[in-house]
């Protein structure tokens, strides 16, 4: 199982991740197998923009976790996404791989487990709701992480997923 973090803060974020998510379920040899709700948390980095909305979504898949990310990074280019903005900037469509199995990879470009996963509630929290069993590698429970995450971003949740 592979688990994606799902956020962004302009341009009616929810749409672009409701579309986002149809367009992960399009993805060869992939199935949407679960989605969190909606978590709403202020902006890390740059704090003059908008709260962000966040979600997580668990994708059960047979594309290698390199090609994951491409279709991912794909995703977010069609909503607009650009990276020559800020860093932690205001986002239309942020897509993360954060787990995909129980694979440890350390390569330009991909990380796994997510490098920052254990320093932010506005993941954890969501990840926990979607996966509460969830063993992060070389981490942990999600539960446990999400419990020790000194994290003060998260404002809310909100009723129902994206």
């Amino acid at each position: 199982m592979a688990y994606v973090g799902l956020g962004g803060n302009v341009d009616d974020p929810r749409v672009r991740m409701r579309r986002a998510l149809a367009a992960m379920a399009d993805l060869p040899a992939t199935r949407v197998a679960g989605v969190s709700s909606l978590y709403r948390s202020r902006p890390h980095g740059p704090q003059d923009q908008p709260e962000y909305l966040n979600a997580v979504a668990a994708l059960e898949t047979a594309l290698p976790a390199e090609a994951l990310l491409e279709a991912l990074q794909a995703i977010e280019r069609d909503a607009g996404r650009r990276r020559d903005g800020p860093r932690w900037g205001p986002r239309t469509l942020d897509l993360d791989l954060l787990v995909y199995g129980t694979l440890r990879l350390d390569r330009p470009g991909l990380t796994l487990p997510h490098p920052r996963i254990a320093e932010r509630a506005f993941v954890l929290a969501p990840l926990a709701e979607l996966a509460p069993e969830l063993e992060i590698p070389g981490l942990g429970p999600v539960a446990a992480l999400l419990q020790a995450c000194r994290d003060d971003s998260l404002l809310a949740r909100e009723a129902a997923a994206p």
